[in-house]
């Protein structure tokens, strides 16, 4: 599909999922900042930034979730590392990953998102895996791809789709100009640091499964 436009003058009918209110979703985010907030930047219409991410031609702000906490902690910290050493595990540098908390988020109203985890959702949209699959050098066709949905579907509050990083899993973005005042609520006692030991060890028992883990963390003299 990279190399195809869409079709003119057809109307989307994307095949849809409910999520319904008091979903918990888990979030991979930059500690220090709220759980719950959207991320309001925007990205190059043709150059860097993420799979789905808002333009200027299109802003809006999103946020990225997943339904189970491995799929959360892959998508932000699994790109790109690869299986390494005797114990063929794939490494995430402490200074990477002591950026990051993971935190349970719980939904406050039931929120509509285009269903991309199969083959009939994908074609709904006039896709194909590649959609959900493609590297980032196709970045700025798919989020073309999802302004074009957008504009399709205006009653749509965001996408879901099979996790690249934890198939089968699924992953998740909102759009926060659909998802009402206040979408999601933060659930208290469940945010893990991974800037902390504790943190960090529960990070990799969770990893452990898809031979993942965190580096030690190196102190100031070096042990």
């Amino acid at each position: 599909m990279a190399g195809h436009a869409p079709p003119a003058g057809a109307r989307m009918e994307p095949l849809l999922r409910t999520l319904p209110a008091g979903t918990e979703l888990y979030r991979c985010h930059r500690t220090g900042r709220p759980a719950e907030s959207f991320n309001p930047s925007r990205q190059h219409a043709y150059f860097d930034g993420d799979r789905f991410g808002a333009t200027e031609q299109d802003p809006f702000a999103y946020l990225y979730a997943a339904l189970d906490p491995v799929t959360a902690l892959s998508e932000v910290l699994l790109r790109s590392v690869r299986f390494d050493g005797p114990g063929a595990q794939r490494r995430i540098p402490w200074a990477q990953a002591s950026r990051y908390s993971l935190s349970v988020l719980r939904t406050t109203a039931d929120i509509g998102l285009v269903d991309l985890r199969s083959a009939e959702g994908l074609a709904s949209v006039w896709s194909d895996s590649w959609l959900v699959d493609a590297e980032r050098e196709d970045y700025p066709k798919t989020r073309y791809w999802v302004r074009l949905i957008r504009e399709q579907a205006p009653f749509v509050q965001g996408l879901l789709w099979q996790s690249k990083r934890h198939r089968p899993r699924e992953a998740l973005q909102l759009f926060g100009d659909r998802c009402g005042a206040v979408p999601l609520e933060p659930v208290d006692g469940r945010t893990v640091c991974l800037r902390t030991e504790d943190g960090a060890a529960e990070a990799r028992r969770l990893l452990g499964p898809v031979r993942a883990t965190i580096s030690r963390r190196i102190s100031e003299d070096g042990s």
